[in-house]
């Protein structure tokens, strides 16, 4: 019987729950400043359609919310029973932040979401909309923290090293290393993006199944005028992140681009097979120079290649075609968003091709989450805490039995959660909109009220 690596299984389970769980704060996140938006815009006008927009979508943040509570508890157990190295060496400084998540993120959100989700008509609008603005903070919050804690992992400082145990010497480079501004702003961009994505194609789902009133238009706006802005913006954060990782993470930079040995005025490869044994990307498409001119600004600027680090380098082909997976999706966006944008400015019906457009985008900012964090993590390796501390030197000693046991028992439960999540957003989104009039165009028209007998 084969007998598998228990730090491969390990590994592959710890990316299993990351993987499942950061779908969910990538709506969340974003998904709650929006509905932050729609009691705004109800608040200021008093037009219904606001708030019966806000009252649709507000059951699939719960739902939402719920899952990403859920599946990061999970992680928070899997420092201990698979990685205890970790908390032993690092406890000290990941400790204190995954504290501070609890204390900011998770006091705001326990004590304000009941009366977001059923405060509506207990109390003033005022505070229902003080409310949602405190849950959306937390929230933020959460990904503040967690991301800190990430980058100090990518880019750590301000720690001091006493017999291999990290030691906090300054809170604010621990908070704020050299990474934690691109990182932050790169997630909480992909964030809003990735709702504004879902919540289109929801929307136009919805006008397909002519279940849809003016509220469902408003929406779409709503979503088509942040991603036709949060597209090409994620793109510049983008390059400024790339900048930042050149830097400070040069190997990854170089498994990114698949560069094997270091050299000046490097070609950008389009597409490829990087061989790891041979060192060299197979069937390769390039466009000369490209490469250090996108990475460094300089046409010939110097990149430095995998034959640099030795055996220290992530793996190739996983980081190089994640990353291109993530700039496609991302490119894609960027079109559909001002596709998109430029039929609703011109006033005129949208046509079947879009809407069948914006319905297969629903789901592509998880695409494009999934893509860039497998690169941000993939890419860190074989460190856990760069240039410092080794992932082999951290994991359990747990036989293999065990964790693919556990492995596969949680693959069972997130195939299982993710069909009903979506089968549930399917179900709340064929219900018809409160509302008798049922448009195929987007006019802003009022509310019709039923006529009682």
């Amino acid at each position: 019987m084969m007998e598998f690596d228990p730090f491969v299984l390990a590994r592959l389970q710890f990316a299993a729950n990351i993987s499942f769980h950061i779908l969910f704060p990538s709506i969340t996140i974003g998904l709650c400043w929006i509905l932050v938006f729609f009691r705004t815009r109800f608040t200021l006008t008093g037009d219904k359609n606001w708030e019966y927009a806000y009252y649709f979508w507000v059951k699939i943040f719960a739902l939402t919310f719920a899952l990403g509570v859920v599946t990061g508890i999970t992680m928070s157990f899997q420092f201990g029973t698979n990685w205890p190295g970790f908390m032993e060496k690092t406890g000290n400084i990941s400790g204190p932040l995954l504290g501070y998540e609890v204390l900011t993120a998770f006091f705001l959100e326990a004590s304000f979401l009941g009366i977001m989700l059923f405060g509506k008509s207990r109390v003033s609008n005022r505070l229902h909309l003080i409310a949602c603005c405190l849950v959306a903070i937390g929230t933020t919050f959460s990904a503040f923290w967690i991301i800190s804690l990430n980058s100090w992992m990518q880019t750590p400082s301000g720690y001091v090293l006493e017999d291999g145990i990290f030691m906090a010497e300054n809170w604010w480079e621990i908070v704020f290393n050299p990474s934690f501004p691109y990182r932050l702003t790169h997630m909480i961009n992909a964030s809003l993006l990735t709702s504004a994505f879902f919540v289109i194609g929801v929307s136009a789902w919805r006008v397909k199944q002519k279940v849809d009133g003016p509220a469902t238009w408003k929406v779409i706006k709503t979503g088509v005028a942040m991603a036709a802005v949060l597209a090409p913006l994620q793109i510049i954060i983008g390059d400024l992140h790339g900048l930042n990782t050149l830097e400070h993470q040069p190997a990854k930079i170089a498994a990114i681009e698949a560069i094997w040995e270091t050299e000046r005025g490097a070609a950008f490869t389009v597409f490829g097979f990087p061989n790891e044994a041979a060192k060299e990307t197979e069937w390769a498409i390039k466009i000369p120079k490209l490469g250090s001119l996108i990475l460094t600004h300089e046409l010939d600027g110097e990149l430095k290649g995998l034959n640099e680090f030795a055996n220290e380098h992530p793996p190739v082909a996983p980081v190089f075609w994640a990353f291109r997976i993530m700039v496609g999706i991302g490119t894609l966006m960027v079109f559909v968003a001002w596709w998109a944008s430029y039929v609703l400015l011109r006033g005129k019906p949208v046509s079947n091709a879009l809407l069948r457009t914006l319905t297969w985008m629903t789901f592509s900012g998880w695409v494009a989450v999934l893509s860039g964090w497998y690169v941000t993590e993939m890419g860190r390796q074989p460190w856990v805490v760069y240039g410092l501390l080794k992932a082999k030197d951290v994991v359990a000693d747990h036989p293999s039995a065990t964790l693919m046991g556990t492995f596969l028992g949680y693959i069972v439960l997130y195939v299982f959660l993710l069909i009903s999540y979506i089968s549930t957003i399917r179900h709340l989104s064929r219900k018809p909109a409160q509302s008798l009039i049922s448009v195929h165009e987007y006019p802003d028209k009022p509310l019709q009220k039923k006529r009682t007998s």
